[in-house]
């Protein structure tokens, strides 16, 4: 069965293909469990360490979610979490999460990753925040969430007493959008969710996603608020946007 574990599941192609990091054999088949109860969720793959989760993503097609311990026997999930970023911008990250680990999970969202699922959650719980994530959430307590904001907050205060005025982006300078990959980065700045954006151009989720995936390559970066902040300062979103 162990041989079976670590490969890549080529019958998932019409859902969200999940990628499971977890070491713990019984809390990774708990894991994959939940991720089965949805009919939109399909597991594509699982590892039990870092060494071969970065195997399965360099010989992989690109997962849509990843959701990773950060505890790993050969080092942390943040590695993962960064590689994912770097390789698939356009699949999302979740965290396997014990109550009282807000220091990692802050740690892993400025990694790149949108929430985090605790260990104890119920099975539907698991597929369902995973269903919300895909749909535009962002599945994190008001704990952590103040906690980010307020490190935004601290961040923002510092850069604006030492910045130097930033030059000017020249129109021959800013990336060449579609029209389509435009209206994607104007809803985005909205905060429209995937399901709303794909319901208004009258798509479906994944043309969104390559949408969004594109949009990423030509601002080059890696989530949607870093994409509405560099779109902005580029100019191609008014101020107000932001």
């Amino acid at each position: 069965m162990l041989a079976d574990t670590f490969v890549w599941k080529r019958r998932c192609r019409t859902v969200w293909r999940v990628f499971i990091v977890e070491d713990d054999p019984d809390m990774r088949e708990f894991f994959e469990s939940g991720v089965a109860r949805s009919t939109h969720l399909c597991v594509a793959a699982s590892a039990g360490t870092v060494a071969q989760a970065l195997a399965l993503l360099d010989e992989a097609d690109p997962p849509d979610v990843l959701l990773t311990d950060l505890q790993l026997p050969d080092g942390s999930g943040l590695e993962i979490i960064r590689a994912v970023r770097q390789r698939f911008p356009a699949c999302e990250s979740l965290v396997i999460s014990m109550f009282g680990d807000e220091d990692n999970v802050l740690a892993a969202i400025e990694a790149g990753a949108l929430g985090y699922i605790h260990k104890d959650a119920a099975p539907d719980d698991i597929a369902q925040t995973i269903l919300d994530m895909k749909a535009g959430a962002s599945p994190i307590s008001p704990m952590v969430a103040r906690r980010v904001l307020a490190k935004y907050v601290s961040l923002q205060s510092t850069r604006t007493e030492v910045a130097e005025p930033q030059p000017q982006v020249l129109a021959d300078e800013r990336p060449t959008l579609s029209r389509r990959e435009q209206e994607v980065l104007e809803l985005i700045s909205r905060g429209f969710s995937y399901q709303e954006i794909a319901r208004l151009q009258r798509v479906s989720v994944h043309t969104v996603q390559t949408h969004i995936k594109n949009l990423y390559g030509k601002l080059a970066v890696h989530s949607k608020v870093e994409a509405v902040f560099e779109a902005t300062r580029m100019g191609l979103l008014p101020r107000a946007s932001r």
